[in-house]
């Protein structure tokens, strides 16, 4: 019989950061770096060529990319309140992750195949790698609380970020070696796919799947199943989790705390995503890069994005210490903030480059020390951590659903991708002044 490791156990910790390693990947390949790219320039010949799909021939190639990310956002909100029921019920969550794993794995490998030959399809393989990676986090997130106690969650939550962006910066490295080996095209353009020839762009989708789900595997070693929770009184366990969303909605009421800090997640959150998300399309279409040199000016941007992180996510654990979760959060969305201020202005190479350096240093920051916030506030010894997370984590989805939207909109709507940032400025501001109101967190 397999040995369950007890909570709080050093190797049990660091199991479970390690799928930060496993599954980082995807966020700096596909969503940041080498993806964007290689759709920009397919998307771009795809549009002089005429060889977009009728409906799509008046829209902006970005808004098409966008508006897909949007509806695959969406649908993680949509399912996984389902799936967060059925793995609680069923007290097999570490099932549920490594489904989505796969799923988002598999995908990857296949947007190799990625073209604008067969748009329809390529997009849905494109939604599907999205949707596995981020309905794998739900049930990852969830197991936080389960297997950290509370005054190690932050440092553990930074470890997993800080895990994540060192794992994806040296495949990004590698990734980078393959362009750099003269196997990306000349002038910014792909040539057309043929079968069994795959140049670098489309080899670094297929490392991506394979690493993921390669270094999956010691995180599921020694993740737990999950606890069964008495579903006796359950009637539907398909439908129980919107019932346990509505339970936790209802709950609170009572817990002014998490109700408050909520709300302020969901409208910075908005936008911090947001501005992941369509960083480098904005890279690509707003920089006055030097001829043949958006490629590696764009990767080397992000490459500086994921290391500046790793500093940024263990600063952001140290400050917390200093002043507390709260006011550290307040500090991040501040500078959020002005970096959005300086973003609207951005031209040159250099300036992209700065921008790129301060995104980094709050990315990390930010991300780890709100997904700790968060677990530090659900009851200690709650069974229903999944779904927990599974409401935290339909809050962040329907706000980056909102976020890409209005994105998408107001940049067809002024033909530029400048003029939406001025929504994220607004949208971070708010979040000051709602965090501003979230009564101090205490530490278990």
């Amino acid at each position: 019989m397999k040995h369950i490791l007890p909570r709080g156990s050093k190797k049990l910790l660091n199991a479970w950061a390690f799928y930060d390693w496993a599954n980082s990947v995807y966020s700096l390949v596909i969503n940041s770096a080498i993806f964007p790219i290689f759709y920009a320039a397919i998307s771009i010949k795809a549009f002089e060529d005429g060889n977009v799909p009728e409906m799509l021939k008046g829209v902006n190639n970005e808004s098409i990319i966008i508006i897909t990310t949007a509806i695959a956002f969406l649908i993680v909100s949509i399912i996984s309140p389902i799936l967060s029921g059925i793995a609680d019920y069923s007290g097999k969550k570490k099932r549920f992750l490594q489904f989505f794993c796969y799923l988002g794995a598999i995908c990857c490998m296949g947007l190799s195949l990625f073209s604008f030959d067969y748009l329809w399809i390529s997009l849905l393989i494109y939604l599907l790698a999205l949707v596995g990676f981020w309905g794998s986090l739900v049930f990852y997130n969830s197991y936080l609380p389960d297997i950290a106690f509370p005054d190690q969650q932050d440092a553990i939550s930074a470890k997993g970020f800080s895990m994540g962006y060192l794992g994806s910066v040296l495949l990004l490295i590698i990734c980078l070696a393959l362009l750099e080996g003269g196997f990306y095209p000349e002038d910014g353009l792909l040539p057309d796919n043929e079968y069994f020839k795959l140049y670098s762009f489309q080899l670094s989708f297929i490392l991506v799947g394979l690493w993921w789900m390669g270094f999956a595997q010691y995180t599921y070693k020694y993740l737990p199943l999950g606890t069964k929770k008495d579903r006796s009184d359950v009637k539907n366990i398909f439908t129980n989790g919107f019932k346990e969303l509505k339970k936790i909605w209802k709950s609170l009421s009572a817990n002014l705390q998490m109700k408050r800090y909520l709300g302020a997640f969901f409208i910075y959150s908005m936008a911090v995503q947001t501005v992941m998300l369509v960083a480098t399309y904005f890279g690509t279409e707003e920089v006055q890069w030097e001829e043949d040199g958006a490629t590696m000016g764009l990767i080397i941007s992000i490459l500086l994005i994921q290391l500046v992180a790793i500093f940024g996510a263990w600063l952001a654990s140290l400050l917390s210490r200093k002043l507390g979760n709260i006011k550290t959060l307040i500090v991040i969305n501040i500078l959020w903030a002005v970096i959005c201020v300086y973003g609207y202005f951005v031209v040159t190479p250099m300036q992209f480059y700065i921008t790129a350096g301060f995104v980094g240093l709050v990315m990390g920051s930010i991300q780890s020390l709100s997904r700790s916030t968060y677990s530090q506030m659900i009851p200690d010894g709650n069974p229903d951590t999944a779904s927990y997370f599974s409401f935290y984590d339909v809050a962040e989805k329907i706000g980056i659903v909102i976020g890409m939207l209005i994105f998408a909109v107001v940049g067809e709507l002024s033909g530029s991708m400048r003029e939406p940032i001025l929504f994220l400025i607004v949208f971070f501001i708010v979040g000051i002044i709602l965090l501003s109101r979230v009564p101090t967190l205490k530490r278990g």
